[in-house]
């Protein structure tokens, strides 16, 4: 989905390949109430900074939290809308509003079909998920070796 995608500058054309590459709170590296998405845009930094108060109005509005998965999906997603419509184009810090990680995680989920189909991350191996590939379950989610009957993608642990 939105962890590794080419967009198209609204104004030089150019192709950018945009590539998560991480997530960091960001309290402990600039003391601000905020988590950041790292994505390579080309090569070059840039961060999506999303507002901590955003995982607790979710969790007040409908129940359900922002997963890192879900972060780093809907940052994505936020980052390739603002190239796409050359929002501040070349900028290395972009920062979302409560309502617009909201609105961009409700967006993301229903492109996905549900949080269970997002994508794992780190991506180690492409063939199988961050999880399984390093032999961990996550909290929350249903052990690997009932992933089947709940039809998400995980495979038989080895």
């Amino acid at each position: 989905m939105y962890e590794d995608f080419t967009v198209r500058d609204r104004f030089t054309g150019e192709q950018l390949h945009c590539l998560w590459k991480g997530t960091v709170v960001a309290i402990a590296t600039r003391h601000a109430d905020a988590t950041d998405v790292r994505f390579a845009v080309n090569g070059k930094p840039v961060w999506i900074a999303l507002p901590n108060l955003a995982w607790v109005e979710q969790k007040r509005r409908n129940g359900k939290v922002i997963t890192d998965y879900l972060a780093a999906q809907l940052a994505g997603r936020y980052l390739k809308q603002a190239i796409e419509s050359g929002y501040d184009n070349g900028r290395e810090m972009y920062t979302m509003t409560v309502d617009e990680v909201l609105d961009h995680a409700q967006a993301v989920v229903k492109e996905a079909g549900g949080t269970l189909n997002l994508p794992s991350l780190p991506v180690i191996n492409e063939n199988e998920p961050a999880e399984a590939e390093m032999g961990i379950e996550l909290p929350a989610e249903p052990p690997m070796h009932m992933a089947e009957s709940v039809s998400i993608r995980h495979p038989e642990p080895r």
